[in-house]
Parts: C-alpha cells; structure tokens; sequence
C-alpha cells in the first residue's frame, strides 16, 4: 500500500491541476466576456477575476515545485528553488488577499447589522478593497526578502564553526517561519471572522423569517440556507489550506520525505480548486453559462 502512495497522489496534484486550471479559466474567461459584452465589469466580478488569475499561477506553482521537488529532484538547485519559492509567495499572497477581500465583499453585501462601523464598511467598501490590495505588499516585500535569506542559509557553506553556522541558521529559518505565519494568519483571521459573521447574520435573518412564517420554508428562506452552506464550505476549506501550508513550513525537515511533499500540495490544491467551482454553483451568471456550454457538447447527440 505505501508503495502505491506516490502514484496515488500524482493522479490526485494532476487532477487537481486539471480541475483547477478548468474552473478559475471558466471564471476569469466568463468575467472578461462578459466585459467586453456591457463595457464595465461589476466590483465582485473584479475581485473574482482576480482571484482566478492569481489562482490559476498558484497551481503552476505547486504543480512544478511537485515536479521538481519530488520527481526530477536533479533539477531542484539553490537558484531553482529560490525562484519556485519566490513565485509561491506572490501567487499565494494574492490569492489569499482576493480570497479575503471576497469574503469582505460578501459580508458587507449580504450581512445586516445596525452598527456604525458596519454601515461606514457598507458605504465605503470598493474604497476600503481597493487600499488592502494596494496595501499589502506592504507584506509581501519583507517576506519574500526574509524568505531568500533562510534559502541561502540553509544551502550555502559559511566559514566559521558550526556551532555558530548552526544558530545562524536556526535565527533565519525562525524568522522565516515567524513572519510566514503571521504573514498568512492576519488575512486569514480577516477571512476567518468576515464568515464567522456572516453566518450569524444569515442565522438570525432566517430565524426571524422562520418565526414571521411560523416555521414555512419559503424562496428567501431556502436562498438563506444555501447562502449559509455555501459560506461554511469555504469556511472549511480555507481553514485545510492554512493548514496546510503552516505544518508544511513549521515541519521543513519532514519535506525530506516525498510522501509528506506530495500530501501537502494535495491538501493545498484542493482550496483553489474545490472553492472556485464553490463560486462557480453560487455565481447565477456563471451558472447560466456554465448550462449552455453543457447544451452545446449535448447538441450533436440529440
């Protein structure tokens, strides 16, 4: 059994990589037809079209640092590594910053609260979007510098003894993993409570429709419901994603093992991949075309 796990795996990354690829290029091709057709392209078609593209490098990513790494480990130099690393961070930065700023997009839109810094959120969000994405590079600049610090440390012989080489070291990776964790835990947290709170609004506008209709599950009711399970799926699978990405930094040494390697870009791909096609079921424009690509393949069989 264990000698069939590599293979196991490899079918799972490759269709993955196939899925993800197919869903986030359905939405970002669907979003800029869309453009082209009406001349303007709504703030959630935006934020979603750039999640895709950020998502769709994020799989290439993952996918040549596995073929790298794990099948022509040859190849895996100092300079490839830096560079498939470096590229990690940025796809990975984005990705999780559109992520969040679409959670924050959904929570202003959907979500009902009477407080004063929700209704300043609500009038001001496309502003408050737009200096997060602009800002958090801010973020991004310390990491990848910190992150092609440890890589040399960890690879280039040092003069010196060992005992001073090896605390050296040991500082660097540190602060690595340090600023890699809060790096990705404060959009994370964002994400996290812009759901948290999006489900108790969407739990006590459907107890009050419930208590109004005396328990009758109307069309608002069952929008609710599938509003709520649609936010609680993403909730899930962004909490395997970070996951996933915090034990494969804070367990380095066990990136030694193919198995381990391949197993943490399983569980990081499905997160792009499961929560765009997510998107896809939830989004009725996307939907709608999605029904007539289906009608299209069918036709000739009719």
């Amino acid at each position: 059994m264990v000698a069939l796990l590599p293979n196991i795996f490899s079918v799972l990354i490759m269709t993955e990589f196939i899925l993800g690829n197919f869903a986030n290029g359905f939405i970002a091709l669907v979003n800029c037809i869309d453009w082209v057709k009406r001349q303007r392209m709504s703030s959630a078609d935006q934020i979603l079209t750039a999640l895709a593209i950020s998502r769709i490098g994020l799989l290439w990513v993952i996918l040549i640092n596995w073929y790298t790494a794990v099948l022509r480990t040859g190849l895996y130099s100092l300079e490839v590594r830096t560079v498939v690393h470096v590229a990690w961070a940025v796809s990975n930065h984005f990705n999780i910053w559109f992520a969040t700023s679409l959670s924050i997009f959904y929570l202003v839109k959907i979500a009902n609260f009477s407080s004063f810094i929700f209704l300043y959120l609500k009038q001001r969000v496309k502003s408050i979007l737009l200096v997060i994405i602009l800002g958090t590079p801010v973020f991004l600049v310390p990491h990848i510098t910190v992150l092609c610090l440890d890589e040399n440390m960890r690879t280039n012989e040092y003069e010196g003894n060992i005992t001073q080489k090896t605390k050296l070291k040991g500082v660097f990776h540190l602060s690595f993993m340090t600023l890699f964790t809060l790096v990705n835990f404060i959009p994370f947290s964002i994400s996290l409570t812009s759901c948290l709170l999006l489900i108790i609004s969407l739990w006590k506008h459907l107890k009050k429709i419930q208590l109004n209709l005396k328990g009758s599950q109307d069309l608002s009711t069952r929008v609710h419901i599938r509003a709520m399970q649609t936010v609680v799926s993403f909730l899930l699978l962004h909490v395997s994603y970070f996951l996933a990405l915090i034990i494969s930094v804070w367990n380095s040494e066990r990136l030694k093992n193919q198995l381990f390697v391949m197993l943490c870009e399983v569980l990081a791909m499905l997160y792009p991949l499961s929560h765009s096609f997510i998107l896809i079921w939830k989004n009725k424009k996307l939907r709608s075309y999605l029904k007539n690509i289906r009608k299209i393949i069918r036709l000739p069989y009719h």
